[in-house]
């Protein structure tokens, strides 16, 4: 992960103080970098923070929730192909139990995805976000085979996603012109 934050980053710290495993708190690092679609940060960590309690995880991680054209410069820099994709994970060496790493998600893509498929963009921005993290728990989607065990897994926990969270607050809604908040007059 980047030491320098961006502007508007999120960085949650584990509420516990401790690990799963009696190790150290996850930290989770929230970046939104697109303009189109206006996400709410903390809901996004704390959603990230559950999963990897989920899942018996500790971890330091990074989520990127950047435009299309970001994706597609990302997609290229690291890995040579060209245009914009859904998920993009680095490993920055997790092990058993520990997880570190970044994941860069298009929400352009997410929204096009959930519209071909018929459900809220929210739901498929956390499928998402459960996609990296299985990248960093070790399954890969190259082959047939593995593929449809992770999406197996995927499937499952964006089940138990949708039962514990209203997904729909992923985003976070506008304020209406000229309120910023504050008392009222």
């Amino acid at each position: 992960m980047s030491k320098a934050s961006s502007p508007g980053a999120v960085r949650n710290p584990d509420p516990r103080g401790k690990g799963t495993a009696g190790e150290e708190a996850s930290h989770v690092s929230v970046d939104v970098r697109q303009r189109t679609h206006p996400l709410d940060r903390d809901r996004l960590a704390g959603f990230v923070l559950e999963l990897l309690r989920h899942r018996r995880q500790v971890g330091e991680l990074g989520f990127h929730f950047v435009s299309a054209r970001e994706m597609a410069r990302v997609n290229w820099d690291f890995l040579r192909h060209e245009g914009s994709t859904d998920v993009i994970t680095f490993d920055h060496g997790s092990g058993k139990g520990r997880l570190h790493g970044e994941c860069f998600i298009s929400v352009p893509d997410a929204v096009g995805q959930a519209a071909e498929f018929g459900r809220p963009w929210t739901e498929e921005l956390a499928r998402y976000v459960i996609h990296g993290v299985l990248h960093l728990e070790g399954f890969d989607d190259l082959a047939p085979e593995t593929r449809r065990v992770m999406k197996r897994h995927e499937n499952r926990l964006v089940a138990w996603a949708n039962r514990k969270f209203d997904l729909g607050k992923l985003h976070r809604r506008p304020r209406a012109p000229g309120r910023r908040g504050g008392r009222k007059p």
